[in-house]
């Protein structure tokens, strides 16, 4: 990795762990009211949390992308473009792109656009998708899943890499080979921010670090050990491929709901929690499950805002990590929930989390 990119991924530790928020852009019905919004409504929803969250002065916001049913995501970099005109500091990423399906050329003018819109404030987070109906939507076959992500990730860190107006030659699978390419237009500082995002198996983390690629580690629920095997494979496979692990910034994510109190908390969130899941996968998410995620051990985020903190910081001493993004929203938060979220962890969490976290 040159200077100009290691210079493009670093975080200032100065200041402590970058917080921020990201969005599935769940789309399902209010289990308390059971009015489902359209899908106008759930995008400026988004939208407005994002200029919240700017304004409360959190890091991050990020948009995921999704191609079924109870989603609104699909087009991400246009929800984020929205987002760019309309706040002024908070970094702008894709939570995640499903480049396995997703012509990596493509993905790079969009969000070197984004970056341009936003004055160098756009990322990459790019992962497989963990839904496979996109692949048929998209013409693709599942039975290339493994192979789709590696050949197109190799891609697209070939385009960050390359120096400005430098042409690329490049031949592989799935796509038409590049000839003399070059990619307009370039983002502001000559390259992107491109993590991969790895949603579980240690293997996807250890290509990460073969590839020399920063990672997005999501921990949705269970012990916060169960992940530290990843976090350790993504490291040694930095210092196989000859990089220095202090070089490469870690992101961790997962699912965060603030209360005064745990069970305040648990109350608020367990409802949506559970109809995001029953929508998707047809069956309840049983609350004894969930009320076992008490405990500062546990990944999951939810408690009082003293909690939370316990929790992300016995987090970082584990895995020693530069980011953490929650998702506040899923199953379809409202918006008045969401900001009270936001505020909490803006005003209670974020600065003891920053304290604490500075290098």
């Amino acid at each position: 990795m040159n200077k100009a990119m290691k210079e493009n991924y670093r975080i200032d530790t100065s200041k402590g762990m970058e917080i921020g928020l990201y969005t599935l852009a769940d789309h399902v019905a209010d289990p308390k009211t059971g009015r489902r919004l359209s899908n106008q409504e759930r995008i400026n929803e988004i939208v407005e949390a994002a200029k919240f969250a700017d304004q409360a002065g959190l890091d991050v916001f990020g948009v995921g992308e999704s191609h079924q049913e109870y989603f609104t995501g699909q087009a991400n970099q246009v929800i984020l473009g929205a987002i760019a005109a309309q706040t002024k500091n908070i970094k702008l990423t894709s939570a995640v792109s499903v480049l396995s399906t997703n012509d990596p050329v493509r993905v790079y003018e969009e969000y070197a656009t984004l970056d341009l819109l936003s004055d160098g404030r756009a990322e990459i987070a790019a992962g497989r998708g963990s839904r496979t109906g996109v692949y048929d939507l998209m013409g693709y076959s599942v039975n290339d899943y493994e192979e789709l992500f590696e050949v197109k990730m190799h891609l697209l860190k070939l385009l960050n890499e390359a120096k400005p107006g430098e042409k690329i030659n490049w031949s592989g699978k799935f796509r038409a080979d590049l000839r003399e390419a070059e990619i307009i237009p370039q983002p502001k500082g000559g390259h992107l921010p491109v993590w991969r995002a790895v949603g579980g198996p240690d293997e996807s983390a250890i290509k990460a670090g073969l590839d020399g690629i920063p990672m997005m580690l999501t921990t949705l629920s269970g012990p916060s050990k169960y992940f530290y095997p990843g976090v350790k494979g993504w490291r040694l496979g930095l210092e196989k491929s000859g990089y220095d692990p202090a070089d490469f910034p870690l992101t961790i994510a997962g699912l965060m709901g603030l209360g005064k109190d745990t069970k305040t908390a648990m109350d608020k969130m367990y409802p949506y929690l559970n109809a995001g899941w029953s929508a998707v996968r047809g069956e309840e998410f049983p609350r004894i499950v969930f009320d076992h995620s008490v405990g500062k051990e546990q990944s999951m985020m939810i408690g009082s805002p003293e909690e939370v903190i316990d929790k992300i910081l016995f987090q970082y001493e584990m895995y020693h990590h530069q980011r953490f993004v929650a998702e506040i929203d899923f199953g379809g938060v409202p918006l008045d929930q969401v900001k009270e979220n936001i505020e909490l962890l803006a005003t209670k969490v974020m600065p003891t989390v920053k304290k604490y976290t500075k290098e």
